[in-house]
């Protein structure tokens, strides 16, 4: 089918344009600018100029698509829901996967938080044919702002702070097998009208991640221990006065906090069959070398 994509130059437009192409399906895909062209281009999609920020030209490009289906992969935490389904119903595209995330699930306070509940209220009022995809942290490939980063960390520090302990329960999604199940989420009728939680096979504590990250890495650091509010208080402070904060007391906060999801309906209806942590974080370091 003829498929139009949104954020398909972004780090999960690189797994999931090519699968796209490689299924044989028609792939167009926004873009923002020149580069964002050359991106999609490479990864055998034709590009269509828009900006989410300008409705009028994702209008446009919607209708010169002339797609039968969407695929969202940009961030549902700006605010572009609301242009973008209606970009999509006034170009009669009728079938429609979206990206959005498990961090709707999150106890903390933050402020995307509400944007992407009214994202998934957008997409499931709408008139689509939808179907919702929600990881968890994803990793995979160099570009991941998640696992590549502790990787370089592993490799040239001694030791390495547990915040919380390291007990908090994570699940990770190799970027490749969410997107696998986001393609199959085309082809599949009985996914339409329902959202699906994609993660790693089973929750692990964060302590295991960094210890099945160092040895992939072959780097053991010393891990200490500490408590939770000492670090956040301190990471809010540094919010405040770096210029440009490479790490924020919010994300912290939530790795101390429980993420573990059922898979089963994922498994069951988009044949979604994660890989190992272990497997995953050795073959990504593999690719850092």
């Amino acid at each position: 089918m003829r498929v139009h994509v949104t954020g398909g130059s972004g780090f999960l437009g690189g797994s999931v344009v090519p699968l796209l192409v490689a299924a044989r399906h028609e792939v167009t895909a926004l873009a923002r600018t020149p580069a964002a062209a050359e991106r999609v281009a490479a990864l055998g999609a034709t590009a269509i100029p828009g900006d989410l920020d300008d409705p009028a030209s994702v209008d446009a490009a919607f209708a010169v698509s002339d797609a039968e289906a969407l695929v969202n992969l940009a961030s549902l935490g700006f605010g572009h829901a609301p242009t973008i389904v209606a970009a999509a119903e006034e170009a009669g595209l009728h079938r429609a996967v979206f990206v959005s995330t498990t961090s709707i699930f999150t106890g903390l306070q933050t402020a995307t938080k509400p944007i992407r509940l009214a994202a998934e209220d957008a997409v499931m009022t709408s008139a689509l044919d939808w179907t919702i995809i929600r990881p968890t942290m994803i990793y995979g490939m160099p570009a991941d702002r998640n696992m590549a980063r502790l990787l370089r960390a592993l490799r040239r520090l001694p030791v390495l702070p547990l915040p919380g302990g390291g007990r908090g329960l994570q699940q990770p999604v190799h970027v490749d097998d969410l997107a696998g199940a986001i393609v199959a989420a085309l082809d599949r009728p009985p996914t339409i009208g329902r959202a699906y939680d994609v993660a790693g096979p089973e929750p692990i504590t964060l302590r295991t991640v960094i210890e099945e990250a160092g040895d992939a890495v072959d780097r053991h650091p010393r891990l200490v221990a500490l408590p939770l509010r000492p670090i956040v208080a301190a990471m809010r402070v540094y919010e405040v006065v770096a210029p440009s904060p490479r790490l924020k007391s919010e994300q912290i906060a939530r790795l101390a906090e429980d993420k573990a999801v059922d898979i089963s309906p994922a498994r069951a209806d988009l044949g979604f069959d994660p890989r190992p942590f272990r497997a995953g974080i050795a073959a990504e370091a593999a690719l850092l070398r």
